[in-house]
């Protein structure tokens, strides 16, 4: 018996070993050579300084910076240690009232604008922390964007344009503007 009590455990600590240090580690070492970018959490730095991910949706609500999909996380909104959805069915009362107040909010921040509010600028994504808009949410907010920040409507649009991203592969997903890239390029205008 002792032989097998032996076996089990020597066994235990090689399975061990290779499953959660050196696998783990190999793989991270391939990554990290192969997209360095990916491995390191898609960063974006300014000026030496990360000023957030490509992957993760951030906050704004000044009217010069365009605003991306509302986050559902917990305790508090693009929290990215808390990625999760409202589980909020399209029939809920709670949900309802949500994007009403969504879509005031919209409206009072750009009261001229007569378009229909994008559903995506209003409903939460599965992960809460989606980073992405349409681009028909980004054209909606165009006039207040540059209104916000003293320029003409069409160089506001042309930098939509020049971020709206392809679907993956040219087949995979919907176009798409990252919202982070998009303010940190209207923050160069100047």
């Amino acid at each position: 018996m002792w032989s097998q009590v032996r076996s089990a455990i020597l066994s235990l600590l090689l399975l061990t070993a290779i499953t959660g240090l050196l696998y783990p580690l190999a793989v991270t070492g391939i990554a990290h050579v192969v997209f360095p970018h990916q491995a390191n959490g898609s960063l974006i730095v300014k000026n030496g300084v990360a000023v957030g991910s490509t992957l993760i949706g951030q906050p704004f609500d000044e009217p010069k910076y365009f605003w991306g999909r509302p986050s559902a996380t917990s305790p508090y909104a693009y929290n990215a240690t808390s990625s999760s959805g409202s589980n909020l069915g399209p029939t809920n009362e709670a949900l309802k009232k949500a994007v009403a107040g969504r879509i005031a909010t919209l409206k009072a921040a750009d009261p001229d604008n007569s378009a229909k509010v994008p559903v995506d600028l209003v409903t939460t994504s599965g992960s809460g922390l989606d980073p992405h808009i349409s681009p028909a949410s980004a054209e909606y907010q165009v006039h207040r964007v540059a209104q916000g920040r003293g320029v003409k409507d069409d160089v506001v649009h042309r930098l939509v344009t020049e971020h709206t991203e392809g679907r993956q592969w040219g087949v995979f997903g919907e176009p798409r503007v990252n919202v982070l890239e998009l303010n940190i390029a209207l923050d160069s205008l100047h």
